[in-house]
């Protein structure tokens, strides 16, 4: 134990000598540690942050819309507008075998909710039960609309968060009446809020039975009330989403006359392909990310190396002396031992720290677009410090046990 002492004393003493030549060692290795974790950081709170964004839609969701297809093929100038129907919707949850839930959407925004205490305006949307079992919709207060409210086509509606809040600012809505477009529906539930801020049309929604929308809000034109907006579906597993897509595809393109091979013919949006996407992105910027930080991590190891170097062969006549006056080897190689590793780990965790209130600072912040607060990644952390410790050992180590192999006389004679 009072070797111990004695070497923590030798240590403290050697760096407080060299004030500055320890200072800006400890500088490079905080600053490379620092460095890499908030580049990792700031990736790792893009890759949450989308990540986030997609899972507020829900899992594994697909959607696909009216479109157009050509009449000639390849040309969209000849294109014609397709709507998509109700017996669309019926011949995929009968014929597709992918397809785990699926439900015919209307949508329109052309109504006006008023209650006895406010009015707005807002997306309403008619689906029917499952829906909620598609898309992320947690329900707040009350219930979500049931096949009781479809089959009997009750006037019940649900309500988004900033929906409920604008028509019954600081008031209970379950139970209330409200009138959309002169039509009096009963609340039965609302929902909690979906996303950050003001970005998520979600929560200024309201939701009525798929039959109900079909009957008051239809879409407008010729074959109006067979008319959907669109079909949200879910595969049975995500890696077959590509089969889901491609039944649901074939049958849409069957029943309205036209070639399901027709990349153009269609619109949609497929959240497991883009969740693939970003994956792939982030991978590459993950790769990006830490060929930069290990470089900035090896700059930091060689400024380390260099450092140690020198201090060690600056101290030979000192390893010399101390072999002169009775050290072992052992006692001199485990002083440098312990100085690299105190040297280098203090200063990564400096290093560290410093990211962390960074990041923590940023936090703080109201990020928007995907964006995530960054967030320390302590598997990073631990590689860098111990790749910098490892690093600074073993600079220390090399040439302090070249020196402490020299007879005494001969390390005393060293410049």
């Amino acid at each position: 134990m009072q070797m111990m002492f004695d070497v923590f004393g030798q240590i403290f003493a050697t760096l407080w000598a060299h004030k500055l030549r320890s200072f800006l060692t400890m500088f490079g290795i905080a600053w490379g540690v620092g460095s890499l974790l908030l580049l990792v950081g700031l990736g790792e709170g893009f890759r949450t942050g989308n990540q986030r964004n997609l899972s507020e839609y829900g899992e594994n969701i697909m959607m696909i819309f009216p479109g157009r297809t050509p009449a000639v093929a390849g040309s969209m100038n000849s294109a014609r507008e397709y709507r998509l129907t109700y017996q669309d919707y019926l011949d995929i949850r009968r014929e597709a075998t992918h397809i785990k839930a699926l439900t015919p959407v209307l949508v329109t925004n052309d109504v006006h909710a008023v209650s006895e205490f406010a009015s707005a305006s807002g997306q309403l949307t008619g689906a029917e039960p499952q829906y909620n079992g598609i898309r992320f919709l947690p329900v707040k207060l009350g219930r979500w609309l049931n096949d009781l409210d479809e089959t009997q086509k009750r006037d019940v509606v649900v309500l988004g968060d900033e929906m409920s809040h604008n028509l019954f600012p600081g008031r209970p809505a379950i139970g209330s009446f409200i009138l959309l477009n002169g039509h009096r529906f009963e609340v039965v539930g609302t929902l909690n809020r979906v996303g950050h801020g003001d970005d998520n049309s979600t929560n200024t929604r309201a939701y009525i039975p798929f039959q109900v929308m079909r009957s008051d809000f239809p879409l407008k034109g010729e074959e109006a009330y067979d008319a959907i907006s669109g079909i949200n579906y879910q595969p049975r597993v995500a890696d077959e989403h590509a089969l889901a897509q491609d039944e649901a595809r074939r049958i849409i393109a069957r029943n309205h006359g036209f070639d399901f091979r027709d990349e153009d013919a269609f619109e949609g949006w497929d959240t497991v392909k883009q969740a693939q996407m970003m994956g792939v992105i982030f991978d590459t910027m993950d790769e990006f990310l830490g060929t930069v930080g290990l470089v900035t991590l090896g700059l930091g190891a060689i400024g380390v190396v260099n450092i140690m170097l020198v201090a060690v062969s600056e101290r030979t006549r000192e390893i010399g002396l101390r072999k002169a006056l009775g050290a072992t080897n052992r006692s001199i190689m485990l002083q440098f031992f312990v100085e690299g590793i105190l040297l280098t780990l203090v200063s990564g965790l400096v290093g560290m720290a410093l990211a962390g209130g960074f990041m923590a600072l940023l936090g703080s912040y109201n990020f928007q677009g995907g964006f995530d607060p960054p967030r320390l990644v302590l598997r990073s952390a631990i590689l860098a410090i111990a790749s910098l410790t490892l690093a600074g050992v073993a600079a220390g180590l090399y040439p302090a046990r070249k020196a402490a192999r020299l007879e005494p006389v001969e390390a005393l004679r060293q410049e």
